[in-house]
C-alpha cells in the first residue's frame, strides 16, 4: 500500500509533506507525491501551453518534496497528472490502492471551502479512503 500527498508547495502542503514522510516512514509505505492541475481544454496551442508548464512548474515542486522524503528514508514516486486536483488525488489512490490521502489546508473557513470547492473539502466528502487534512502553521493563517 502507499500513501498519497498532494502538493502544491503551499505553506499547508509543506506541512502536510512533514507529516505524510513522518507516516509513510512509521508504516514502512511509500509516499507517492501527486501535483495536478486540470488544463483549460483539450485542443490547440492553449492546452499545448498549459500542460508545458504544467510540467514545468510540477516537476520543480515535486523535486524538493522528493528530497526532503528520501532524506527521511521514505521511498518515494511521483505523479504528475492533468485533472482537477481532488479527482486526481482520488484517482491515483485507487490506483495504487492507497491507505491514506494526504493534503494541506489554506487556513480557510469552512463555509469557504464549502461554497467554493476546496480540495480538501471534496476530498473529505468523495473519498473512500481516509483523508488527512493538514492545517498550515500558525504563523501563515
Amino acid at each position: 500500500m502507499t500513501i498519497v500527498l498532494g502538493y502544491d508547495e503551499s505553506p499547508g502542503a509543506q506541512r502536510a509533506l512533514e507529516q505524510a514522510v513522518d507516516i509513510a516512514a512509521r508504516m514502512n509505505e511509500t509516499l507517492v507525491v501527486v501535483y495536478a492541475d486540470a488544463p483549460p481544454s483539450r485542443m490547440g496551442e492553449e492546452f499545448t501551453a498549459h500542460a508545458e508548464a504544467l510540467a514545468e512548474q510540477g516537476h520543480k515542486a515535486l523535486a524538493d518534496a522528493t528530497t526532503r522524503a528520501r532524506a527521511a528514508g521514505v521511498a518515494v514516486e511521483v505523479e504528475l497528472v492533468d485533472e482537477r486536483p481532488a479527482q486526481a488525488l482520488l484517482d491515483v489512490a485507487d490506483a495504487r490502492d492507497a491507505r491514506l490521502i494526504v493534503v494541506g489546508t489554506y487556513g480557510e473557513s469552512p463555509l469557504r471551502s464549502a461554497i467554493l470547492g476546496s480540495t480538501p473539502h471534496k476530498l473529505l466528502h468523495w473519498s473512500t479512503r481516509p483523508v488527512l487534512c493538514v492545517p498550515p502553521p500558525a504563523a501563515e493563517e
